[in-house]
């Protein structure tokens, strides 16, 4: 009780100077010592699955806060790894007396082997890269040995920034390929650069992106690193623990109050990659619609400048940095593609738009019956006035419009959807049940808690499809679990949605130290709560499977939960008692009819295809660089990828309409009109939404659906 007395203390971020919890100080007057200090406490006490600090936990850090350094063990040299590895087992002890010696051991190695690498850089570059010759070379870092020689080093050296040129000199060619095709009059042989000259330039090119990398590596301070090892300790707990430096901190806050000006992207660090995670709802780059989760951005180019930067092994926040601007200005990214092809994306910056994360509704016309498409970005909330505004209750208008029309089944588009609010999972669950149990939440050391519908009434009674994709995540995933579970809809979409079935909270750690002088602390985000179906499944890791599976370009690459370090394991606590929906008298019918027309289905053949293709694109290690065979490899793959251009030409016969109180104010409305046409125009070419309206037109019925439901809900 006494755990939980604390943990309710962190969760309501209260002062720490009443009742018993302040027999714990934090006064220690070195900061870094302190901020240990601080986040042990923390994680120990609040996190629902707190971890061993032992010898299997240090060799985890160890490996880890190593490989975050030098992912392409091109700074560190065996002999120092081998000196490192005195502390391998003793890190667990360390972190227990708020000891930093290790820190300070790899902090100051690692500045004096990334100043040596500058000159080693340099002298690689210096001389022509010859892509004559047959040579090979693999991108599987993870295999690479640590150098155990200055000559094996610059050897890496020379092969990396071997492998970065040729991408340089290829562009390049091609430029001057495609100048040469394009202009009618007769070019000067002096205007045309040489293939030496254009190897040259494409080295100069590599140089000058590795020196602005290093200037940043250079501003660098050393509380910079030291965040990078605080990181590499708590994220060996969860990968949604995470400690936020001040400056984080600042970022973190402004983005919670959606004020922030952007292209709307969250964006996260693998190896030296820096990869979109997620696309926010009614964002630039949401209303754009081609950046993509999974692409990786190269190069940021600002609109006064010619060239862009290459943000490539750049730190998360120095890259966001030059991502991020001023309404209004133009950003252009060079992206590599999930299927593995460059493309540059010119994006205006913008303030999210929060009126395209509210859900919005259409009707649509299939077989002589009439059907309703609801759209849900995110679960949103007014976290200030529940009952101003909340998903949930948006959710229940745009029901009673649709039923207005006469729809006779209804599709809850829920792809993409990152989760939000539990309550409003709650009551929205409610809208199709008469009453039960939505979701069951367990906080560590607690008994669970069963979150219920308690209202009898029914907004909408039904035929319900839900779709789902892989990102669809936490909040998505417990409303489609319930409608499962209660088997009040079918789901359609990905094998398994996301898999995120925790909850986290965010702790300002200055509210934890009394007379602060070691100025801002930072925060720390920690995980505190679990979900579980009702049936007692977790969707932590297995997510919600869908009732029927349709492929997608994700469907083979890792995307989700299992694929995040240190998730937490899936488990299942007891059932609680619910009665299945009675309603459908044919549901294994449905689904079956569905799987049917699923497998002859020739566009989803090719969107199958497709993710094959770009796995084995993405899976890729070994490149070639001879020049002559690398053409060839990237022509193949252009071949290739012509084959799938046909899926954005795929149309149904189905057209989409807004309901009436929106068409009045389409009317004044030109800018909310062109969305809506947008929208409109996305699902008519959406062979997900078009199964979905044919399980609809499958579900028979042994009722008749009402016009206005039996009992509103409040």
């Amino acid at each position: 009780m006494k755990r939980n007395y604390k943990l309710l203390l962190l969760v309501l971020l209260l002062a720490f100077a009443s009742c018993g919890f302040t027999a714990k100080k934090f006064e220690d007057p070195n900061k870094d010592k302190l901020l240990i200090q601080l986040i042990t406490y923390v994680l120990q006490e609040g996190h629902f699955d707190p971890q061993d600090i032992n010898d299997n936990f240090s060799e985890a850090v160890f490996t880890d806060y190593l490989e975050q350094l030098d992912p392409f063990k091109r700074y560190f040299y065996a002999s120092d790894i081998k000196e490192f590895e005195v502390y391998k087992t003793q890190l667990d002890d360390q972190i227990k007396a708020y000891d930093v010696l290790f820190f300070n051991i790899t902090h100051e190695r690692l500045l004096q082997r990334i100043e040596e690498s500058k000159g080693i850089y340099k002298d690689v570059l210096s001389d022509s890269f010859d892509f004559s010759t047959a040579e090979e070379f693999s991108t599987d870092y993870k295999k690479l040995v640590y150098a155990t020689s200055k000559k094996e080093m610059k050897e890496r050296w020379r092969q990396q920034l071997k492998f970065s040129t040729i991408a340089n000199y290829d562009d390049l060619l091609s430029d001057q390929e495609s100048m040469l095709a394009s202009v009618e009059e007769k070019i000067e042989e002096s205007e045309v650069k040489s293939k030496k000259e254009i190897e040259a330039e494409a080295r100069e090119d590599t140089q000058r992106s590795l020196d602005e990398l290093y200037d940043f590596i250079d501003d660098r301070q050393r509380k910079d690193w030291f965040a990078v090892y605080i990181n590499a300790i708590v994220e060996e707990f969860d990968p949604h623990t995470f400690y936020f430096a001040p400056e984080d901190k600042d970022r973190f806050d402004v983005a919670m109050s959606g004020n922030f000006e952007g292209i709307g992207a969250r964006l996260q660090k693998k190896m030296d990659a820096i990869l979109v995670n997620e696309i926010i709802s009614g964002g630039p780059a949401w209303r754009q619609n081609k950046l993509e989760v999974g692409d990786q951005i190269m190069k940021v180019r600002q609109e006064d400048e010619e060239e862009g930067i290459n943000i490539v092994g750049m730190r998360l926040d120095d890259a966001i940095k030059f991502i991020k601007g001023p309404k209004s200005t133009n950003v252009t990214l060079t992206l590599k593609k999930v299927d593995g092809t460059i493309e540059d994306i010119t994006i205006t910056r913008d303030i999210v738009e929060l009126e395209e994360t509210y859900a919005k509704s259409s009707t649509v016309i299939k077989d002589e019956k009439k059907f309703g498409v609801i759209n849900l970005p995110k679960f949103y909330v007014d976290f200030e006035d529940y009952n101003k505004r909340n998903a949930a209750s948006d959710i229940k208008k745009e029901i009673e419009r649709l039923k207005a029309e006469g729809v006779e089944g209804l599709v809850l588009d829920l792809r993409n959807n990152g989760g939000g609010s539990l309550q409003t999972v709650v009551d929205m669950g409610g809208l199709f049940i008469e009453d039960g149990p939505i979701v069951q939440v367990k906080t560590a050391g607690e008994p669970k808690e069963v979150l219920k519908d308690r209202d009898k009434g029914i907004v909408w009674d039904g035929p319900l499809v839900i779709l789902v994709n892989e990102l669809s995540a936490s909040a998505s995933e417990i409303l489609a679990a319930a409608m499962q579970d209660y088997k009040r809809a079918i789901v359609i979409g990905s094998k398994q949605t996301y898999g995120k079935g925790t909850v986290q909270n965010v702790l300002d750690l200055n509210r934890m130290v009394r007379q602060n002088s070691n100025g801002d602390m930072g925060a720390l985000k920690f995980t505190t709560q679990k979900f579980y179906r009702i049936n007692g499944g977790s969707t932590q890791l297995e997510g919600v499977k869908s009732d029927v599976v349709v492929p997608d370009r994700y469907s083979y690459i890792n995307i989700g939960e299992k694929d995040q370090e240190n998730p937490l394991e899936w488990d299942k606590i007891d059932p609680v008692d619910y009665n299945l929906w009675g309603s459908y008298y044919d549901y294994d019918t449905t689904i079956a009819k569905s799987k049917e027309r699923m497998a002859d289905n020739e566009q989803l053949k090719l969107i199958d295809a497709n993710a094959q293709w770009v796995k084995k694109i993405r899976d890729r290690e070994i490149y070639s660089l001879n020049y002559e065979d690398y053409k060839n490899a990237l022509e193949i793959n252009e071949e290739e990828s012509k084959r799938f251009e046909k899926l954005s030409d795929y149309k149904t016969n189905l057209s989409f309409e807004s309901l009436p109180y929106e068409v009045a104010l389409m009317n004044k409305d030109s800018i909310l009109k062109e969305k809506r046409n947008r929208w409109h125009t996305s699902l008519s070419k959406d062979v997900y939404i078009e199964e979905a309206l044919n399980v609809l037109n499958d579900l028979k019925m042994t009722y008749k659906i009402k016009k206005v439901a039996t009992t509103v809900k409040n």
